[in-house]
């Protein structure tokens, strides 16, 4: 505070002039101890917000008091811009450290997104709650500790995602954060909050954990939507979404309080009861497990489960069974170097041969590369077996080598394969199966529940996944042609929680057919169509088809070969930028979050820098990953 000079003023000056005087000298302390005003410049104030960190390295080259923050051939590193105002500071993982002055970061104006995640800040809460119009703020993965204010969040009406994850907060959780209105995404997991959830009935909530705390009481009826994950890990909370009737709770503490004697006789019945019945259960697992060897049969193959319920062989090309397949290489006398079913990911479990060729499976359906089955085995793993009859001139050793290069990817949004079998003749690669089905049948096939659920936040979730496995395939098999060639929504598998899973990634070196390779969907881009030519920017091609295709909600034309039917939906989009009619192109289904409308046109916007034709005016995969990252923090 800045200091102000104490003295009486003359005995001479009049009462009025004497009550004015003592008028100016209060609003002088009062000015002095307000918040930071917008009187500075906005790299003033960041460089007074970096002044009050420590460890502040990661932002020590391009800090510099006197430019321009926004400047694009000089940005400052971590700040995020629109135009010339900056509006975000992402400055997670930086090793940051200190105490944090929100009063410098009260004269951006525009800042919307704040992310501090993942550094060694410590301490209680900051005064974030002056920063009104933040939309976004994560801290996660710091120390911060002790109780947050119930009514903290109360002047964040602008807040839709919190993520407060991985800290050590204790005492209630606000009350305040049940009345933010526009609330997408709440994370306070692994805390130490207590007492009761409060109600969260917001509609726009689509995400949250709470998991991992010391909460208390009965879960809220209006949070049932959510399911168990967000509320494990706390033992005193009880609710169906946790399988715990909160009566029955109260009955169980007062039964625990029962004599010892009464006590003793319900023990010893218990143990009785339970010695009855596992000597039935192994006498009933021994008829089984002999029943079981009586009708097991290897040379049933794989069958195809019909609406009817009637079984049939799954035939190829030249009218062999995948079983027949199997099982000429699991008899061959040159044994895993020829046929046997090799796997390469043990993370689901191992199976073999006899397994594959024992379980119930059903035809997916037929692709570029060949045909896709659902097999269900004994064990319980559902996978799908694809038979690709378009590398039939790789040698083995090759093949491996590749497929192994594959097989140790790592990305939450990248579908890992299990197992593979190599003969000369045709391959088959085995992954896990996922229920949930294809990006393309759940916006253009299914319009009923499935696609009610397609709101604006899951569709953003999909973009970011999408986009982050992209990055990382082009990072991974960055020397590759295309490193991932084939981008297109039915190749993008959907979780229970509608995380984007990327399948038939990495395929180009291993095909040999010059006909199947231009069936690819890079191959779609302008500069394959016009020029025979493909590149890395041909994936950014197919990542901006996606981008509009989610956004519009309409069947991309560029997915037919003869383009005849469905919408071109590159021409259809460049259009309506050109005379600012973006907003016009957003789905009907998703329209209605007219609070997100800013995120889904700077979504058009990016892919359409994806969808430009010559793809040296076209951005990278590492640009376009960048830009989206930006967007679903705001």
């Amino acid at each position: 505070m800045a200091a102000v000079p104490l003295f009486l003023p003359p005995l001479a000056i009049s009462p009025k002039k004497h009550l004015l005087f003592y008028i100016s000298i209060f609003f002088l302390i009062f000015l002095s101890n307000t918040p930071f005003s917008f009187s500075i410049s906005e790299d003033e104030a960041l460089i007074k917000f970096k002044e009050s960190l420590k460890n502040t390295t990661a932002l020590d080259s391009t800090w510099h008091k006197g430019s321009n923050p926004c400047d694009k051939n000089k940005k400052w590193t971590r700040v995020q811009c629109e135009g010339n105002t900056v509006e975000g500071l992402l400055l997670g993982e930086a090793g940051l450290s200190g105490e944090i002055d929100v009063d410098p970061l009260i004269a951006l104006p525009g800042l919307r997104v704040l992310e501090l995640a993942n550094n060694s800040f410590s301490g209680t809460i900051p005064e974030f709650f002056f920063l009104g119009a933040l939309k976004s703020i994560y801290i996660d993965g710091n120390q911060f500790s002790g109780e947050i204010p119930k009514d903290f969040f109360s002047k964040m009406g602008s807040l839709k995602k919190i993520w407060f994850s991985r800290n050590k907060f204790s005492g209630p959780i606000p009350e305040s954060l049940a009345n933010l209105k526009y609330l997408m995404e709440l994370h306070l997991e692994s805390n130490e909050f207590s007492g009761p959830i409060p109600s969260f009935s917001q509609a726009s909530l689509t995400s949250i954990d709470l998991s991992n705390n010391k909460l208390q009481g009965e879960i809220p009826q209006s949070m049932s939507k959510f399911g168990s994950d967000p509320f494990k890990g706390n033992n005193e909370l009880c609710g169906k979404q946790l399988g715990k009737d909160c009566n029955k709770e109260k009955e169980n503490n007062t039964f625990q309080r029962a004599p010892m004697s009464k006590m003793k006789w319900i023990i010893l019945g218990l143990v009785v009861s339970l010695l009855l019945i596992t000597i039935l259960f192994k006498a009933k697992r021994k008829e089984d497990h002999f029943d079981k060897l009586g009708k097991e049969n290897l040379d049933e193959g794989l069958h195809v489960s019909s609406s009817n319920r009637k079984s049939t062989s799954i035939h190829s090309k030249g009218g062999d069974s995948v079983h027949e397949s199997l099982r000429r290489g699991a008899g061959s006398q040159r044994g895993k170097a020829t046929g046997d079913l090799v796997l390469v990911n043990e993370e689901k479990g191992t199976f073999g041969l006899p397994d594959l060729m024992k379980a119930a499976a059903e035809v997916l359906g037929n692709g570029v590369l060949g045909s896709a089955y659902k097999a269900k085995m004994v064990n319980g793993l559902s996978v799908v077996v694809k038979r690709l009859r378009e590398m039939n001139k790789m040698n083995r050793d090759v093949f491996d080598t590749e497929i192994r290069k594959i097989s140790k990817l790592r990305h939450r949004n990248i579908l890992q394969l299990l197992a593979y079998h190599y003969r000369k003749e045709e391959k088959l690669l085995v992954s896990e199966y996922v229920p949930k089905g294809s990006l393309l049948y759940l916006l253009h096939g299914d319009r009923g529940i499935s696609h009610a659920e397609l709101n604006w936040p899951t569709r953003l979730r999909i973009i970011h996944g999408v986009a982050s496995g992209m990055n990382f395939l082009h990072s991974e098999f960055a020397s590759y042609v295309v490193p991932h060639g084939n981008l297109k929504s039915s190749n993008i598998l959907l979780t229970e929680k509608y995380e984007p899973l990327l399948s038939d990634y990495a395929f180009y070196p291993l095909i040999n057919n010059t006909q199947t390779v231009q069936c690819l969907f890079a191959y779609k881009s302008p500069e394959a169509i016009q020029n025979q030519q493909i590149s890395p920017k041909s994936d950014v091609y197919c990542l901006g088809i996606i981008i509009l295709e989610i956004l519009t909600g309409k069947f991309p034309s560029q997915y037919l070969n003869n383009q005849k039917g469905g919408t071109d939906v590159v021409q259809w989009v460049q259009s309506a930028i050109a005379d600012n009619r973006e907003s016009e192109l957003i789905d009907q289904e998703i329209a209605n979050a007219t609070d997100s409308i800013e995120q889904m046109v700077k979504l058009l916007h990016v892919g359409a820098a994806c969808t430009v034709s010559d793809p040296e005016k076209r951005i990278d995969m590492k640009e376009a990953s960048r830009r989206i990252e930006e967007i679903s923090l705001i």
